[in-house]
């Protein structure tokens, strides 16, 4: 049996562990919270080390991606620095794959009009793969890096203006808290509805789900929600606010969709292999092995 842990800087009210087969493995996958507290977060890593197959990282990032330049999140290091023998993801190689792809098939599909459609994407250089696909299909888009990771309220059109803004933003942003930049511990259970103008302009609500929840809006009437990592909780809140459609890019797995960083680990574990060793090739072989499939559940009028 492979064990893979995602060790968070969430809420510890979101833990989950579920145990399935794939690829004719038996994987045992669990997500720990740790309320924010980036200490225990290293303490738990370094107590695993060595005796589970494939750590994930989750509550934070150490990768910021803006068109071919990636940005280190410096107080992401001590966290990815824990494990000396297990490797250790932040999702950022499924970002650049698994997102890319439902994109595309969601559009091949027909499940989005993207072309009709107006897309708020949270926090681009969280999930640029995803950002970059969602350009490809002709959609009116508008990037919330700003908003949302920095409190300015000011809307980015381009995936061009998003590089070049980085440039500039980047190297003072990654020394940044993590608590500045991202809703951890108990802010991921909190809604503190702001920037309504942007939800409601939007047809199409992509991004991290912490990010979303964080500051959404009393109503989401007919909106459709692209995301990952959410609860039966997140999924009856969506529903009472009246969102049309959620689909996330990770799997269902017994009720939830585990964050990207978790399927990476998964991905990690099952080709034996350190992180470093793979590329976009690999993840996607695996992928179509896996014959992964998005999430789709229509929330009003039931049914999926």
């Amino acid at each position: 049996m492979k064990r893979i842990v995602s060790v968070s800087l969430g809420s510890s009210r979101r833990d989950h562990k579920v145990r399935l087969e794939l690829l004719g493995e038996t994987l045992e996958i669990q997500r720990i919270g740790t309320d924010g507290d980036i200490r225990k977060a290293v303490a738990l890593i370094r107590q695993l080390d060595g005796q589970v197959d494939a750590f994930g990282m989750g509550g934070t990032d150490l990768y910021l991606v803006a068109g071919r330049r990636r940005y280190v999140l410096r107080a992401s290091l001590p966290l990815a620095r824990a494990a000396q023998k297990t490797p250790i993801v932040d999702g950022s190689g499924l970002k650049n794959t698994l997102e890319r792809r439902v994109v595309r098939q969601l559009a091949r599909e027909g499940v989005v009009d993207f072309p009709r459609s107006r897309v708020l994407v949270t926090v681009a250089v969280d999930r640029f793969g995803m950002a970059e696909a969602l350009a490809e299909t002709g959609c009116q888009l508008m990037l919330g890096d700003l908003i949302f990771a920095l409190g300015i309220p000011i809307p980015l059109r381009s995936l061009n203006a998003l590089e070049r803004l980085a440039r500039i933003i980047a190297p003072i942003a990654t020394r940044l808290p993590l608590s500045v930049l991202y809703p951890t511990g108990e802010k991921q259970e909190q809604t503190v509805p702001k920037y309504g103008k942007f939800f409601a302009w939007a047809d199409v609500i992509a991004g991290d789900w912490h990010y979303i929840r964080r500051h959404m809006p009393a109503t989401l009437a007919g909106k459709v929600i692209l995301t990952n990592t959410v609860t039966p909780d997140d999924v009856a809140l969506l529903r009472q606010r009246g969102a049309r459609m959620l689909i996330t890019t990770t799997p269902e797995l017994e009720g939830r969709s585990f964050g990207t960083n978790v399927m990476e680990a998964v991905l990690v574990a099952l080709s034996g292999r350190r992180p470093e060793e793979l590329g976009p090739s690999d993840y996607e072989r695996m992928l179509d092995a896996l014959n992964f499939r998005p999430r789709i559940e229509i929330l009003q009028g039931g049914g999926a």
